[in-house]
């Protein structure tokens, strides 16, 4: 298989961090890849050109990170990311979306801030960080019954805020929110969140 990526991207993150978490990652070719580049080939596999996109062993391209950990998690003989059925599992998928939603609006900010100054909207930034404030509370709220488990909701919990000390290390969540900071200080000793910490660019 092959991975499509760019090294910043959440998105990303959370796939690889999955590969890991599921013992594949001998099986994932990375293939580093600039989105917004005006030559990129991604189109021809994924015409949102977005990254992360999985050419899977058969030809199939997989995209949007959703899909593909839960393909990834498909193939693997290790405990599942995803609860096959019931409430476990709707728990996860509500995490995860709460989570992705967090990315969304943070990864929104950053796009914000690379165009022109003159083009540029202080409202829509503002209610992308108040998506997030939001979002950060509620997890502050639930995170004590997470316990000692790992889904895709945690793990795209824990992509999220690292994403948010990557970005936006000058607008700190800890402060207000000690129960997950606690969660997420123990959480990214994993090996799938401590070997994936990216690096600004």
């Amino acid at each position: 298989m092959k991975l499509r990526y760019s090294s910043t991207s959440p998105y990303v993150r959370k796939v690889t961090a999955s590969t890991i978490e599921l013992e594949l990652t001998d099986y994932v070719e990375r293939v580093a890849t600039n989105p917004w580049s005006p030559d990129t080939d991604l189109i021809n596999e994924n015409p949102l050109g977005k990254v992360p996109a999985l050419l899977t062993d058969d030809g199939t391209v997989l995209f949007d990170s959703c899909v593909i950990c839960e393909y990834l998690d498909s193939l693997s003989d290790r405990a599942a990311l995803f609860p096959p059925v019931g409430e476990a599992r709707w728990r996860a998928l509500r995490l995860q979306a709460l989570a992705d939603g967090v990315m969304d609006a943070a990864v929104l900010r950053v796009l914000e801030s690379r165009r022109p100054q003159s083009l540029r909207s202080p409202d829509w930034v503002s209610r992308q960080r108040q998506i997030v404030q939001r979002a950060l509370d509620a997890m502050e709220k639930e995170v004590d019954t997470w316990r000692d488990t790992l889904d895709i909701g945690h793990l795209t919990a824990a992509c999220a805020l690292g994403y948010l000390d990557l970005r936006y290390g000058d607008e700190p969540w800890r402060p207000d929110r000690p129960l997950l900071s606690a969660w997420f200080e123990a959480v990214s000793l994993r090996p799938s969140l401590r070997d994936t910490v990216p690096r600004a660019s």
